[in-house]
C-alpha cells in the first residue's frame, strides 16, 4: 500500500509531482472555480480555446500548467453541487490515484474540497467530518489502486507513486484528516485481504488453506483462531458441512475465531458467519461450465468474515465478536450428496436436498445453529447464496432480510455510509410454505419464486429467536465490471460495511 497522509500547505507552497483538484458540474460556475487557482498558481491553466472538461462525476483532465510550481495538475469531476457526498469524494480519490499511477509521479496530492460545500455534509458543527473525509478519500486511493496480478509472468511496469498527501491550510484539521487516514488504512487493508482470499484460485485457497489464511490473520491482528477438523465436525452432528464436502477429496473445516475487545468480555458477543464454499461447481446438481470459473469466490462471505475479525482487532473496537465459516468444495465426486438425500443439522434439525447446488444453507444451518452456543446478542451471516438476489438487485446492492427491526436499520444506515448499500426483502411467513419438505423438515429449496427469500426462509429456521441479520452477497461480491475503486472479480464487499455498523451499532 503506498502511503497516505495529512499535509499543512497552501497552494503556493505543495510540493507534489502531481495535484488532484476536484471541480464541479456547473458551466455558469466552471470560471468561477477556475480563476482562484489561476491566481494562486499564478499562472494561466486553461489554454484560449478551452478545455473538454465539465466536472461531471469521475470525469479526469490532466493539465501541464506552465512556470506552476506542481507540473501537472489534474482536474477530478465532483459532479453536480446538489449530489456532493462522502461517496463522490471517495471515488474522486480513486479517479486521482489511478491517474497519478499511469502518469509514473512518484508524489500526488489532492486539494482540500471545499469546506462551505464539506460544511453541508455534517449537522454538527467543528472539524469533526473532516475525519471522514479523509477516511473516505484514503479508501477510494487504496481500494482504487487495487490489483491482483501475483501469477502474472509479465507484470506491467512497477509503479513509481509512493505517496500520496490530502492537504489542508488548516494545523487543526490535519489532526481529523490523520484519524481518518489511520481509520482507513487499517479498513481498507482487511477489505483487500477479502479481495486477495477471493480472487485466490480454488487450488491455492481451498478449506485447509483458508484456515490457514484466518490463523494468519488472528496472529497478525490479536484475535484467536480455533480450527476444527473432519473428526471434530463429525462429531459435532454438523451433516450440512459434511454432506456438501463429500463429493471433495480435501476434508471440511470448521473456522472458529474470537476477538473480546479491550473491555467487552462481560458482553453478549456478535457473532458474524460466513460461508466458505472455496469452489463450487454445483456438486451431482452440476452448474453450467460458462462462468464456473468465478465460484472460486463462492467464499466471499468467508473473506468478509476474516477480513472484519482483523480489521475489528486493530482498531480494537469494544465488541466482543465471533467469527465462524464452516469451509469446505461443493464437487461432483464419487460419494457426493446426491438430490433426494437427507442430512441431519447440528441442532437435529433435517434437510431434504432437493438441489445439490444450493449448498451454501446447508453449512450456514450447522453455523447458524452452532452460534446459539454463545448466547449472542446478534447472529450477521455473509454469503454468496443465491442467483435471484442478483435478478432482483444485480450488482448494486446486497439483499439483506432479518427479524429485528432495529437493526436492520442500523444495517441499511452503514450501508448509506459506506456505499455498500444494502435492500430489505420481506420475509413473510406465507414464504415458509415454499420450502417444506413432504419427508423431513424442510427442503433446501423452494422452488422457482422468490428464491432469494426462500433461502433467506430456510437459514431463519436455525437462528431461532435470536437477532439476526441475513446478507446475501451474491451480486456485490462479484464484480462482472469494474467501478470507481472496485475491480472486477472479487469486491471485498462487507467488510466497511460490518466495521461501520459495529462502530455505530445501539445495542
Amino acid at each position: 500500500m503506498i502511503r497516505v497522509s495529512a499535509q499543512r500547505t497552501t497552494m503556493k507552497t505543495i510540493d507534489a509531482d502531481l495535484l488532484a483538484i476536484g471541480i464541479f458540474e456547473d458551466p455558469h460556475l466552471f470560471a468561477g472555480q477556475i480563476a482562484p487557482l489561476e491566481r494562486l498558481l499564478g499562472t494561466s491553466i486553461v489554454p484560449p480555446d478551452g478545455i473538454p472538461f465539465a466536472g461531471k462525476d469521475g470525469q479526469t483532465m490532466l493539465l501541464f500548467p506552465k512556470n506552476a510550481r506542481v507540473p501537472r495538475l489534474l482536474l477530478v469531476g465532483w459532479g453536480k453541487r446538489d449530489g456532493f457526498s462522502i461517496e463522490r469524494i471517495r471515488r474522486a480519490a480513486a479517479a486521482a490515484a489511478k491517474v497519478a499511477q499511469s502518469c509514473g509521479v512518484a508524489t500526488a496530492a489532492f486539494l482540500e474540497p471545499d469546506p462551505t460545500m464539506i460544511a453541508r455534509l455534517s449537522p454538527e458543527p467543528g472539524n469533526g467530518i473532516w475525519v471522514t473525509v479523509a477516511a473516505a478519500a484514503a479508501e477510494g486511493i487504496w481500494l482504487g489502486l487495487y490489483t491482483f496480478n501475483r501469477y502474472k509472468t509479465t507484470k506491467d511496469s512497477p509503479s513509481r507513486l509512493r505517496r500520496f498527501f490530502l492537504t489542508t491550510e488548516s494545523t487543526s484539521k490535519v489532526r481529523y484528516m490523520s484519524r481518518g487516514i489511520e481509520h482507513a488504512r487499517i479498513v481498507s487493508s482487511s477489505a483487500l485481504l477479502a479481495r486477495d482470499l477471493e480472487n485466490a484460485p480454488g487450488d491455492e485457497i481451498h478449506p485447509e488453506s483458508l484456515a490457514q489464511a484466518a490463523r494468519r490473520a488472528g496472529r497478525r491482528s490479536g484475535f484467536r483462531v480455533r480450527i476444527l477438523d473432519e473428526r471434530q465436525i463429525r462429531r459435532m452432528h454438523m451433516g450440512g458441512l459434511l454432506g456438501v464436502a463429500r463429493g471433495s477429496h480435501r476434508p471440511p473445516r470448521f473456522i472458529v475465531m474470537e476477538y473480546a475487545g479491550p473491555r467487552s468480555s462481560a458482553k453478549k458477543p456478535v457473532v458474524l458467519v460466513g460461508k466458505g464454499v472455496t469452489f463450487d461447481a454445483g456438486g451431482i446438481s452440476l452448474k453450467p461450465s460458462a462462468g464456473m470459473a468465478e465460484m472460486k469466490m463462492d467464499m466471499s462471505g468467508a473473506g468478509a468474515v476474516i477480513g472484519t475479525m482483523s480489521a475489528a482487532a486493530e482498531l480494537r473496537l469494544p465488541v466482543h465478536l465471533v467469527g465462524l465459516v464452516p469451509a469446505t468444495e461443493n464437487l461432483p465426486g464419487g460419494g457426493a450428496l446426491k438430490p433426494g438425500d437427507i442430512v441431519r443439522h447440528y441442532n437435529g434439525m433435517t434437510t431434504e436436498v432437493d438441489n445439490t447446488d444450493a449448498e451454501g444453507r446447508l453449512i450456514l444451518a450447522d453455523a447458524l445453529a452452532y452460534a446459539g452456543r454463545y448466547d449472542p446478542a446478534l447472529i450477521i451471516d455473509l454469503a454468496t447464496l443465491t442467483g435471484a438476489v442478483v435478478v432482483a438487485l444485480g450488482h448494486f446492492a446486497t439483499g439483506m432480510m432479518g427479524n429485528n427491526p432495529v437493526a436492520l436499520q442500523e444495517m441499511h444506515d452503514a450501508g448509506e455510509r459506506t456505499y455498500e448499500r444494502v435492500w430489505e426483502l420481506p420475509l413473510f411467513e406465507e414464504y415458509d410454505r415454499l420450502i417444506r419438505s413432504d419427508i423431513a423438515d424442510i427442503k433446501n429449496v423452494g422452488g422457482r419464486w422468490a428464491g432469494a427469500i426462500t433461502a433467506g426462509m430456510f437459514l431463519k429456521r436455525f437462528v431461532g429467536d435470536r437477532r439476526w441479520i441475513h446478507l446475501d452477497i451474491a451480486g456485490t461480491a462479484i464484480m462482472e465490471e469494474p467501478t470507481a475503486y472496485i475491480p472486477r472479480g472479487g469486491s471485498g464487499v462487507g467488510v466497511r460495511l460490518l466495521i461501520d455498523f459495529l462502530e455505530h451499532w445501539s445495542a
